[in-house]
């Protein structure tokens, strides 16, 4: 077991010669040294004293709780140095370290004058403690920030091996960052997402350092996932470079792509539905918009209230389909209930068939026909009898013409 003194342990002149040669053996120390507690009495003392007369009754076999506090004498004065420095830490937290650092480091450039003769550079402090010289500094600057907020004394005032009164340990987070990466631009970033959000920045730049961690959070804890997913989404707001990636992640896989369609085909069908409540008017299948009647508008309306209340786990794709139908099919039935409007769809659905008809044919490319050993037998045949329909068509349509 190692022990590490304090520098108010000894003078400043035995500090400045042994420092050289103790700090090799230092190195192997912990981060920093801890308050020695006062010598205990030594063992042939403890033999030959009297023993104390105790007032607590005869201790039974089951544990019990003492009646009076415990006494240090009583223990090994390792673990009671142990438990004292613990409920130090457990109080304040990592201001017992600041302090430490605060009354014992003067960094480099500044003036060694009064009290300060005796305190060390940070490197020297960072070599005697085992640590880097960068954690010594957030320390320090965590230290420099409370003293600037009036909860710590200032570094001038402080002597070595001085003790004062420290913040509680819930403040210390506030002022110290374990991270270099808050310094940087980024740091900075994450740091200012943190505070809006009502959070410490050491724990966002903590789980940015560590996106392996996050991972395993979003994949293990469903609540993450969750959390995970909004904020992406927030993100692809401000971020195009971010939304192409994950459109083209989502479109190279299968699964992903066909829930994008099954979702994108629920949105469409409730827009329908949601369409007619809100301008009151219906697109037959023939494509023609008219004024929805009152019974349709009512239907819709119910239809969407159900939606509308579901809460977000809850799949809207099976609501949506029954709410499409529902409304699909009162439109068909209002169609058909209206002579106009019944010989009006008819003569649309007969023009955007013709359309179409027309566009593919004159899509082909019969010059190539002729460059080209392409002819096959059945590609006349079905012209032959497309030609033969279409004479049909005209026929009744001559027909039709003049009987009106």
């Amino acid at each position: 077991m190692t022990i590490a003194f304090t520098p108010s342990e000894t003078s400043a002149d035995e500090r400045e010669t042994a420092a050289p040669e103790t700090a090799p053996a230092a190195i192997s120390e912990p981060e920093f040294w801890v308050p020695s507690a006062p010598e205990p009495e030594s063992a042939e003392s403890e033999e030959s004293s009297e023993p104390e007369e105790s007032t607590e009754p005869q201790e039974s076999t089951e544990p019990q709780e003492p009646a009076e506090p415990v006494s240090a004498d009583d223990h090994d004065p390792v673990v009671v140095r142990d438990a004292q420095d613990f409920g130090i830490y457990a109080r304040t937290g990592g201001w017992a370290f600041a302090l430490k650092v605060a009354r014992s480091v003067r960094p480099g450039g500044q003036p060694a004058e009064g009290t300060a003769r005796t305190k060390v550079s940070a490197k020297a402090f960072a070599a005697l403690a085992g640590c880097s010289p960068d954690r010594v500094m957030r320390y320090y600057k965590a230290w420099d920030m409370a003293a600037d907020d009036g909860l710590v004394p200032q570094f001038e005032v402080l002597v070595p091996g001085e003790d004062v009164e420290l913040p509680d340990a819930d403040v210390w987070l506030s002022y110290y960052t374990s991270r270099n990466s808050a310094s940087s631009v980024r740091g900075q970033a994450i740091s200012a997402a943190a505070e809006a959000e009502g959070i410490r920045p050491t724990k966002a730049l903590e789980v940015a350092e560590n996106p392996t961690a996050l991972r395993a959070a979003i994949l293990a804890d469903p609540g993450t996932a969750e959390a995970a997913r909004g904020a992406l989404l927030d993100r692809m707001k401000e971020d195009p470079a971010l939304q192409t990636e994950m459109a083209r992640a989502i479109a190279r896989t299968d699964d992903l792509k066909k829930a994008v369609a099954s979702e994108a085909k629920a949105a469409d069908r409730i827009g329908y539905v949601r369409q007619i409540v809100e301008n009151g008017q219906i697109k037959t299948p023939a494509g023609q918009t008219v004024e929805a009647p009152a019974e349709l508008r009512a239907e819709a309306e119910r239809h969407l209230s159900l939606i509308d209340e579901l809460d977000d786990s809850e799949e809207a794709g099976e609501w949506a389909g029954e709410a499409y139908d529902a409304v699909k099919g009162l439109v068909a039935r209002a169609v058909e209930e209206d002579p106009a409007l019944r010989v009006q769809e008819r003569r649309t659905k007969f023009y955007n068939s013709l359309q179409k008809a027309t566009k593919v044919f004159e899509e082909l490319t019969l010059d190539e026909v002729m460059e080209e050993d392409i002819y096959e037998a059945d590609m006349l045949q079905r012209l032959e009898a497309l030609q033969e329909a279409i004479g049909t068509c005209i026929s009744a349509l001559r027909k039709a013409s003049t009987t009106s």
